[in-house]
């Protein structure tokens, strides 16, 4: 069965730094390890911040530390966390790792777009026969082909002329629980406006 929560894809041996690891140490870390970036933590592995490639790039300074240069508050998600949340975290911060806390906002793993995508190695093409087959068949009850679906890494576009106006909302909701989703685009038009208001 595909794992769908964090914990199951997560890796649990992370690369981390301190506070105060300096900026040549970091390097160091990026380059042996061949990531892009590492979580700081404090003395109870609490997730103070994250340093990327980026950050060591930009510092112009080799006499800082990880203290200095990590970007604050770190995202992080936790280990019950679904796998198609973590990837739209990461697709809307524009990031590479999360790292995975506990309740207590411990470090216990990181979650790579790596890591992720071996969820997502479900074809563009496979999500969307299970958007026309699910969805606009079984959820709207409509014809295969009276709504016009796309999938672009995952990016779903939905458009076509529906028969009522409220049936757009399930029909988007439906399509962002599909696992491999996301995000969803609705470009979906209707005939009949059955919630008192004119179409635009």
């Amino acid at each position: 069965m595909e794992p769908h929560i964090i914990g199951e894809v997560m890796t649990n041996e992370v690369v981390l730094a301190h506070r105060t690891t300096p900026f040549q140490e970091l390097v160091g870390l990026l380059d042996r390890h061949r990531i892009s970036g590492l979580p700081v933590v404090d003395h109870d592995d609490k997730v103070l911040g994250v340093v990327s490639g980026t950050d060591l790039a930009r510092a112009g300074n080799g006499k800082l530390t990880a203290g200095d240069l990590m970007s604050t508050p770190a995202v992080t998600v936790h280990p019950e966390q679904a796998v198609s949340d973590a990837a739209r975290v990461m697709e809307r911060h524009g990031i590479e790792r999360l790292p995975v806390v506990d309740e207590e906002d411990r470090l216990i793993g990181i979650a790579t777009r790596r890591d992720l995508l071996r969820v997502f190695a479900r074809t563009d093409d496979t999500i969307r026969r299970e958007i026309v087959d699910g969805i606009v068949v079984g959820v709207l009850g409509l014809p295969r082909d009276s709504v016009d679906v796309t999938v672009r890494d995952g990016m779903v576009t939905l458009t076509g002329r529906v028969p009522r106006s409220c049936e757009t909302a399930p029909a988007v909701r439906s399509a962002w629980k599909i696992e491999g989703v996301v995000g969803v685009v609705n470009g979906l038009t209707y005939e009949v406006d059955d919630t008192g208001a004119r179409e635009s």
